[in-house]
């Protein structure tokens, strides 16, 4: 089974679906899936540093009291599956791409879901500004990437533009939020959901692979 897991790094339910995603699959260890991080862009026109995190707030939320409400409400749900979000340690509301693309570049190397994990922690509990190239370099090197080869690549453009190609293939595909799942490019589901619930539409999309390979089957 081949699932593709829709996400931005500056996404916090995304944190929470991962975590979620994870326990789902521990509920159903027969299942050895194949998982693929694609990226998606929440924000899309984000400036290439990033924008001052109270402006940002003002922008999306009218506020800092009404951003407040919306991430206590975050941090509740992060706790249930051991997330401890500081949003008040986040200065800057990064640009994703680099992330994106220092995300490929592990995956690259066989650290994609470290890299992943290490990106939401580092953003959203030590407030760390992943737009940025030296924050990355330090990030992956404590995973075990080689930091010159990393620079050299995040520095340059390469894999630019399939991250946009990525974010467009989504929209194409009728995504519209993260995370989103997709099971063998067939059965789907948005949003941070209850590993319960993940793990129903595990079944349902093993199900369906057995079927499609039954009648594939000479008679």
């Amino acid at each position: 089974m081949n699932i593709d897991i829709v996400y931005d790094t500056v996404c916090p339910w995304c944190y929470i679906g991962k975590r979620r995603f994870e326990q789902a699959l521990a509920l159903r260890p027969h299942l050895s899936p194949t998982v693929r991080w694609r990226p998606f862009l929440l924000n899309p026109g984000m400036p290439e540093g990033g924008v001052d995190r109270n402006t940002y707030l003002i922008q999306k939320f009218g506020g800092e009291q009404r951003a407040r409400t919306i991430y206590g409400a975050i941090c509740t749900v992060g706790r249930s599956v051991d997330i401890d979000f500081a949003f008040e340690r986040i200065a800057r509301t990064a640009n994703s791409v680099n992330s994106h693309r220092f995300v490929l570049h592990a995956a690259e190397n066989d650290r994609v879901d470290s890299a992943v994990e290490a990106l939401f922690f580092a953003y959203f509990v030590s407030g760390r500004d992943i737009g940025k190239v030296s924050e990355l370099v330090e990030i992956g090197t404590r995973l075990g990437l080689d930091a010159t080869d990393l620079e050299r690549y995040l520095t340059g453009d390469e894999d630019v533009r399939l991250v946009y190609e990525e974010h467009a293939r989504a929209h194409r595909l009728g995504v519209n939020g993260v995370p989103s799942f997709v099971f063998d490019g067939r059965v789907a589901i948005a949003g941070a959901h209850d590993p319960a619930v993940l793990a129903r539409v595990l079944d349902a999309a093993a199900q369906e692979g057995a079927d499609r390979g039954a009648d594939a089957q000479p008679t």
